[in-house]
């Protein structure tokens, strides 16, 4: 029998890795199925949920593979539950067609990648940043994504209860855009009373099941209500192109609307979903952007360089999709100069440069080490007049 939800939450201050942390943000979300394989550097969410989750009276399901996972986690959250996965590059690759097919059927749940280095088996202990364009067009098709990049244990779990929260609340699959670093670093992580934590619950039909129901029709949130299955409601579930009944079709017309409201419900609401973190950026005439791990070496870069008389401030992107291009654009007013500093060949670098006038200076490695602060620095006193 499922305890009280106060239960599953493990209030107070504890030391813990940045994977740990995930698995307990999941758990203070609401969280009661993970479907998942193991794989490095994710391996360790996983362990902790396959304890945790039956002592609150949840289902912890090991796949076969990472596109039975993802199924298992649509099919747990058209069952009523709120669903996760976590994976790393390959298993995010894989995961792919049946993220199609939540975003096309509006099945809220949630993704954590934990990234290393690619193509394919590439470094699996170490450590990189390269999924983000991944996490944007991965999947077949347009649609509009939602991502969240960690830069600590604590955001590992702050940031998961906000995936958890997005997903519900735009009906969508939403991602944890982790790396290897955080995901494995130990840090306190404080973990707030059950009642401080806020959470979403996705929509719910406001009327009991009728013919009439419409389970695709959507009002000014632009997001059906959801019923489950096995509540007695008529529905059809299914990836082909579908009215509001749910029910196929090949209709030009009906496709472009559908397609439209799947993007327009995230992208109307981008302003409440793009968080961002500015420090020193008032009178910067260089600003860094960083975002990940990476953010930690730039943060230190931008402190040396103000020691040395350069103004230099930071912009943290908590938010990588959807883009926060307003404050690039904001910033583009008064910055001189950006410079990116990411852990793959400028995937980031390339949107700012799409938002901005100004020149931006590239600090890239394909993956496996950190950044270091000096050649963030020397990249900033280049830049500098």
């Amino acid at each position: 029998m499922a305890v009280a939800v106060a239960e599953r939450v493990l209030t107070g201050q504890h030391f813990m890795n940045g994977d740990t942390a995930c698995a307990e943000g999941a758990l203070a979300a609401g969280c009661s199925f993970f479907a998942g394989y193991p794989i490095t550097p994710s391996t360790e969410i996983a362990e902790r949920l396959a304890r945790r989750l039956p002592e609150i009276g949840g289902c912890y399901v090991q796949m076969e593979d990472e596109l039975g996972s993802m199924a298992a986690v649509l099919g747990a959250s058209w069952a009523g539950a709120k669903a996760m996965s976590a994976t790393s590059g390959p298993g995010f690759t894989l995961m792919m067609e049946n993220i199609g097919l939540g975003v096309m059927t509006e099945t809220p749940c949630v993704v954590v990648d934990v990234q290393r280095g690619g193509p394919s088996t590439g470094l699996p202990t170490l450590v990189s940043q390269a999924d983000v364009m991944q996490a944007k067009w991965g999947s077949h098709g347009d649609f509009e994504p939602i991502a969240y990049s960690p830069s600590s244990p604590q955001e590992m779990f702050d940031l998961t209860i906000k995936a958890f929260n997005a997903a519900e609340r735009f009906r969508t699959p939403v991602f944890v855009l982790a790396d290897e670093v955080v995901a494995h670093m130990t840090e306190r992580v404080t973990i707030p009373p059950a009642g401080a934590i806020e959470t979403v619950d996705r929509k719910r039909p406001s009327a009991p099941p009728n013919d009439g129901w419409l389970p695709y029709a959507a009002g000014k949130d632009l997001v059906p209500a959801m019923a489950h299955a096995g509540e007695g409601y008529h529905i059809h579930v299914t990836g082909l192109t579908h009215d509001e009944r749910g029910y196929p079709t090949n209709d030009p017309a009906v496709h472009d609307k559908l397609v439209r409201r799947l993007s327009r419900k995230v992208q109307a609401r981008a302003s409440e979903l793009c968080e961002f973190e500015k420090i020193n950026t008032d009178d910067a005439e260089i600003v860094v952007i960083a975002y990940g791990a990476t953010a930690r070496s730039a943060r230190m870069a931008c402190m040396a360089a103000r020691e040395r008389g350069i103004r230099a401030g930071m912009l943290r992107l908590i938010t990588l999709w959807p883009f926060p291009r307003g404050v690039v654009k904001e910033l583009t007013n008064r910055a001189r100069r950006f410079v990116v500093v990411e852990l793959n060949l400028g995937q980031v670098a390339r949107e700012v440069e799409r938002y901005t006038r100004r020149p931006v200076s590239w600090v890239t490695h394909a993956g496996g080490t950190m950044l270091a602060p000096e050649l963030v620095l020397r990249a900033i006193m280049e830049a500098a007049p």
